[in-house]
């Protein structure tokens, strides 16, 4: 499938003694969310139940840790304060970076909320124990395919990986067509022309390399079919990126043919004007579902202002910033606007991507990428 130009187009505390507060709603500083928190094994609602505890000090700033672009930030920032009054304090990673992050601050969590990139990455996070269950009211009406059975994190928008492919480059090489299969990108005539981010550092990445096994290897971390594969793409690869929509620029800027990537980023960057167009691959596109989440053992002051974030990025409100802001994110609200020349995956071949399988297995995968792929000792930003 082929798509041409077009002009349109971010804790929870470990609280032990404490009972969960009243929770408001966005825009509104009084009553309940009618969400359920657990932290630390300890289930809170958000109804007012009584407490003997001493009463923990709400604070008026939230401190996230992102994996959304940094030009979609200041809508958020903007809308959930004039909504809730709280400033949001955000810290943009990658998806690899945001998890290895937080890992390392286990002992003495330094944000409240976990927001953006693939739910892989949030299993990842869910299976070490570094989240805390939050169920939100916005969410009853969410497709059941994109909640999590557990509760530790729910979903905000679904996407799916394509090629950015630079027509300018395709014009000067008329006897090379754009890629529309995977194998296409192995190709000798990409020799150095492929962009992609790193897998350990990128959960757009990652997605690729989840996809390739699940589509080639039968989702056998030992498929030679799939390691064959990996090699093969990795001899094209020029240099591998920190940041998944950092190869969507590279072939923006002419620096390579293709870059791989999320759709959304892709055309973000066409609406800019770049000469690009967009391509998917014809035997199965990999998908996400983003997400966002508390982070277990948080500031205690953040937790009501972390809930309360969870829901304005659920609520429609929230997911109606991806339309308002031409961020091409397909939102998981129903109610939400779905913004113009958005792709949704309803229109593409898609493959039945098991996140659960990709999260389980993502330490392990990523190991092996870097001893028999690339190390990524030589990953730029």
């Amino acid at each position: 499938m082929k798509l041409r130009k077009t002009a349109m187009a971010l804790v929870s505390a470990a609280i032990a003694l404490t009972a969960a507060t009243g929770l408001a709603g966005c825009g509104n500083d009084s009553g309940s969310t009618g969400g359920t928190a657990s932290t630390g094994g300890t289930d809170t609602t958000a109804a007012g139940e009584a407490s003997s505890a001493p009463a923990v000090e709400v604070s008026d700033t939230l401190t996230v840790y992102t994996a959304m672009s940094e030009d979609e930030l200041p809508a958020y920032t903007t809308a959930f304060k004039e909504a809730t009054g709280i400033t949001l304090e955000t810290v943009r990673l990658s998806a690899g970076e945001m998890v290895t992050r937080i890992t390392a601050e286990k002992e003495n969590p330094q944000a409240a909320v976990a927001w953006g990139g693939a739910t892989d990455s949030y299993i990842t996070l869910e299976n070490a124990g570094l989240l805390d269950q939050y169920t939100s009211p916005e969410a009853a009406n969410f497709p059941s395919q994109f909640l999590d059975p557990n509760g530790y994190w729910s979903p905000i928008y679904v996407g799916a990986i394509a090629f950015a492919c630079n027509q300018e480059w395709f014009a000067e090489h008329p006897d090379v067509a754009e890629p529309t299969s995977w194998a296409d990108l192995t190709k000798a005539e990409f020799k150095g022309e492929i962009a992609m981010a790193h897998p350990s550092t990128s959960g757009t990445a990652y997605t690729v390399l989840a996809t390739i096994f699940q589509l080639m290897g039968g989702q056998d971390i030992n498929s030679t079919a799939s390691w064959d594969y990996m090699k093969a793409l990795n001899a094209n690869v020029t240099q591998y990126s920190k940041s998944g929509s950092a190869p969507v620029q590279a072939a923006a800027m002419g620096e390579v043919a293709v870059g791989v990537s999320f759709a959304h980023d892709i055309l973000k960057v066409i609406a800019q004007g770049y000469k690009l167009d967009m391509t998917f691959p014809s035997d199965g596109t990999g998908t996400e579902v983003g997400a966002i989440a508390l982070i277990h053992g948080g500031p205690a002051d953040e937790l009501t202002a972390a809930q309360k974030f969870i829901d304005f990025v659920l609520s429609k409100e929230g997911q109606d910033l991806y339309a308002e802001n031409n961020t091409y994110r397909d939102p998981v609200n129903p109610e939400a606007e779905v913004g113009e020349g958005v792709v949704t995956l309803d229109k593409l071949k898609v493959i039945d991507y098991d996140a659960k399988w990709a999260g389980d297995n993502k330490t392990t995968l990523i190991e092996m990428f870097q001893e028999m792929v690339d190390d990524g000792s030589n990953v730029s930003s």
